[in-house]
């Protein structure tokens, strides 16, 4: 993986995207540091940590620690990953979506508006919730102007996030969105452990206890990785064809069908959706029905757990519905005259195929959802409560920057087969000449 960034770094273009994704999270991070005016940043620290922080700790865990300082970057991404959420789900029921998508490119640029839109209003939603919910507290005493203040910021935060994540995406290196919540969940490492270090001098930490935390988040970082490298080989074999003195094809390879084929996207679209019933509690505050909503789902709580596993499944299945096409791969295979062993050519193939990756991606998402969730058990048996290591904060972790370095790893690739064939072909021009 190193080898890999230092040649990255001797290629002026790759330099160039990298540098562009390091600069991006700069910004990002220091965004993340500018308050919002009008909100008492030290009354809303004393918020965390308690013991009914907990869906205030995820959504923390997606905004890189914004929330806790109130920054204007606190809503983060989860506005835009829940307009995502609603649009997909859009296209999979509304035909002239689909079309739309599957069309042109001038169709995905539709889908990538209205999503856009979305993420707006989400942001929109959320902050006045959010500010419904601080006024509650007293934490937010403003009126309404200031209020509007306030929820203004916060959705010029979200869009500016937003727009930092399409431009990742576009001009750097890796998935956007996904790089920013990697990004957040680095940037608490050391703090965290430097809590942690100081409950163990202070006696509040058994050094042992923390030892197996270790030991546990260790476990969960080789089945991260495993989770994410895992995949199924269906072998294909080519038929010989004879095309004038040539006899081409003959040759065996394989179908690599990952695993985990959706990455950590089942966790972040679970997680967002989640998180939000709480936001929306934020409208009716200290009341009986905010009170029931933000109970119900509390991390912690069986009705919680129940739809985190149920929403990581479905995702699962999902998205890999979205990304995975059986027919596709199946047409391709007979176009070039290619075939399972004892599975015949075309729809019979698509079919086996999607027989394969359906039972594949139940296991996939079953360890997914218990990897997800065997931390936080042990984090509430052990009581460590400051240093957080809860499973989707590993998966994330793990899952972007395994995706970022094999991105790299494909772009040096391509550079290095574009160099061969520039030698070549000057060679080749060269014998012409001659």
């Amino acid at each position: 993986m190193l080898g890999s960034f230092g040649d990255a770094f001797r290629l002026p273009d790759l330099k160039r995207r990298i540098l562009f994704t390091l600069g991006v999270l700069f910004v990002f991070r220091l965004g993340a540091h500018i308050p919002t005016p009008g909100v008492d940043t030290a009354a809303m620290a004393q918020l965390f940590g308690g013991n009914n922080s907990g869906v205030l700790d995820f959504l923390n865990l997606f905004s890189g620690g914004a929330l806790q300082r109130f920054s204007i970057f606190s809503l983060g991404v989860a506005p835009y990953i829940n307009s995502s959420i609603v649009m997909q789900l859009l296209v999979v029921i509304f035909p002239y979506l689909e079309k739309l998508q599957k069309d042109n490119t001038e169709g995905r640029k539709k889908i990538v508006q209205w999503t856009r839109y979305g993420s707006v209003l989400f942001a929109v939603v959320q902050g006045v919730g959010m500010t419904a919910w601080l006024g509650s507290r007293g934490i937010f005493l403003g009126g309404f102007f200031s209020a509007l203040l306030v929820v203004t910021t916060l959705t010029a935060g979200s869009i500016a996030v937003m727009w930092m994540g399409e431009e990742l995406s576009d001009h750097g290196i890796g998935n956007g969105i996904s790089l920013l919540i990697f990004a957040g969940i680095v940037a608490r490492v050391p703090e965290a452990v430097m809590q942690s270090w100081t409950m163990v001098r202070v006696s509040q930490l058994s050094l042992l206890v923390l030892l197996l935390g270790l030991v546990l988040m260790v476990v969960v970082v080789a089945g991260c990785i495993m989770l994410q490298e895992g995949q199924r080989r269906l072998p294909v074999q080519y038929a010989k064809r004879v095309v004038g003195n040539k006899v081409y094809g003959g040759q065996s390879t394989f179908i690599p069908l990952r695993v985990n084929q959706s990455g950590v996207i089942p966790i972040i679209f679970a997680q967002s959706l989640l998180v939000f019933p709480s936001v929306l509690a934020g409208f009716f505050g200290d009341g009986s029905v905010g009170r029931f909503v933000r109970a119900l789902f509390e991390p912690n709580s069986l009705f919680y757990i129940i739809c985190y596993v149920a929403l990581i499944i479905f995702f699962a299945y999902f998205y890999t519905a979205v990304v995975f096409n059986p027919t596709d791969i199946a047409n391709n295979m007979k176009k070039y005259g290619g075939f399972i062993l004892g599975i015949r050519p075309g729809q019979p193939t698509a079919d086996y195929i999607t027989k394969v990756m359906e039972r594949i991606t139940l296991g996939g998402a079953v360890f997914l959802a218990i990897v997800a969730l065997v931390p936080n058990f042990m984090s509430s048996i052990m009581g460590i409560n400051s240093f957080y290591f809860g499973g989707t904060a590993v998966l994330i972790v793990v899952g972007v920057a395994l995706d970022t370095v094999h991105q790299i790893e494909a772009q040096l690739l391509m550079r290095h087969y574009d160099g061969i064939l520039r030698k070549s072909g000057g060679k080749s021009g060269s014998l012409l000449r001659m």
